[in-house]
């Protein structure tokens, strides 16, 4: 039933095709047996102009949707005709209903005051070209004026509802349309933060491997210089050379599909790593933010790329603890070593946000706050889970491969 309702709505004209075959079937039969105010069956030329308003008038509601502006006003012609030629409504007379709707729902502004004014004039003319005129006390101008209000009432509730079905699809076109350029905002402003972030990342990769590059340089040069006096220190400063840059080459497989642009230029500073945490950590607290700290497992030396990955989630963690958390709210930062991973696990008891305005990216820019942690884990090849805690409050949990697949 839902799809035929939705494939209806698509097709309206089928819809005003069957009611159009109704009144012009039921208005045809009705048309040819009338009769005039004498009882007699209508004939000759008056029966062929009630066959043709019969006729015209379903022909016109089929395409009134389609051509609003002409087939109301062609309808205001023929009403006018009938009562012109007093020719007594018959039920295809119920279309004029329909075009009184019409013009103020589909047409233009001329359109729906000719159907106002049309459906205001409709029953003081009918009483006036069709109902006889005063023979008794008893049928008096009070009951004609009554009469013709009772006549006019429908044409005008149907000029109203047309109205109010115009007003309400503008209204709803105005909410998709806002709708619509939300959502390209927001993808805009997602597609901004993503690049940013990376072209942040870009900077940061540049600043480790020109690290392990300049070593590279340096232990080079050294070993040049005593290879023969002291091939001891020769050999050891080759096998730092080749320690060095396999290190290199894991963060540019890391990293790899990270360009820089050209806007992204500027002076590159060292990034801070694993071993800035307690320094981050203190300066949270100094904030204002109860922040405990566990470090488990077996700490080792990190690739730099993965120790600035580390850095980075806690403090972004930590900095949406400080903006959405609340008053009184507090946090945890644990951080596992394993034996192929690392887990980097950052908790809070605030009141936190739902998945749905993460994902969204929220114009607190919260949401972009995650797609920088989507990417820096994305680049590791590592898992990054957020949502609320049970209980209340919010979890950050990262896992962080250790070793790098050759």
């Amino acid at each position: 039933m839902h799809r035929l309702n939705a494939w209806l709505r698509r097709h309206p004209m089928v819809v005003d095709s069957a009611w159009a075959l109704i009144v012009l079937v039921f208005g045809v039969l009705v048309a040819a047996e009338q009769v005039d105010v004498n009882g007699n069956r209508v004939a000759g030329p008056q029966l062929w102009a009630g066959l043709a308003i019969a006729t015209v008038l379903p022909g016109l509601m089929v395409v009134r949707r389609r051509w609003p502006d002409v087939t109301t006003a062609v309808a205001v012609v023929l009403g006018l005709s009938q009562v012109a030629a007093r020719l007594e409504p018959g039920l295809s007379s119920v279309a004029y209903l329909v075009f009184a709707y019409t013009g103020a729902a589909f047409g233009r502004a001329w359109t729906s005051r000719l159907a106002l004014a049309a459906s205001l004039a409709a029953g003081p003319l009918t009483v006036w070209r069709l109902v006889p005129s005063p023979e008794s006390a008893n049928d008096t101008i009070t009951k004609r004026v009554v009469l013709s209000a009772l006549m006019t009432t429908p044409f005008v509730l149907c000029w109203a509802w047309g109205r109010l079905t115009r007003v309400r699809r503008a209204y709803l076109v105005e909410l998709e349309d806002r709708a619509a350029r939300l959502e390209r905002e927001r993808d805009a402003q997602a597609q901004v933060a993503v690049a940013a972030e990376r072209a942040r990342i870009a900077r940061e990769l540049h600043d480790v491997v020109a690290h392990n590059v300049s070593v590279m340089i340096v232990q080079a040069d050294g070993a040049a210089y005593v290879m023969d006096t002291s091939p001891q220190q020769t050999k050891e400063a080759l096998g730092t050379i080749a320690s060095t840059g396999r290190q290199a080459l894991a963060e540019m497989r890391r990293l790899l599909g990270v360009l820089r642009t050209a806007d992204t230029t500027g002076e590159y500073v060292p990034q801070p790593g694993v071993e800035e945490l307690p320094e981050l950590l203190e300066q949270v607290r100094t904030a204002g933010l109860p922040v405990e700290f566990t470090a488990t497992g077996e700490v080792r030396e990190l690739p730099r790329g993965l120790e600035l990955t580390v850095y980075r989630i806690v403090q972004e963690a930590l900095t949406n603890v400080r903006k959405h958390g609340g008053p009184g709210a507090s946090a945890k930062v644990a951080v596992d070593f394993r034996d192929g991973d690392l887990e980097v696990l950052v908790e809070d008891d605030g009141r936190g946000s739902t998945r749905e305005q993460l994902t969204a990216g929220g114009t607190d820019g919260l949401g972009h706050g995650l797609i920088g942690m989507r990417e820096r884990v994305g680049m590791v090849s590592g898992s990054l889970d957020v949502g609320p805690r049970p209980g209340g409050g919010f979890r950050i949990r990262a896992v962080l491969p250790l070793k790098v697949s050759k």
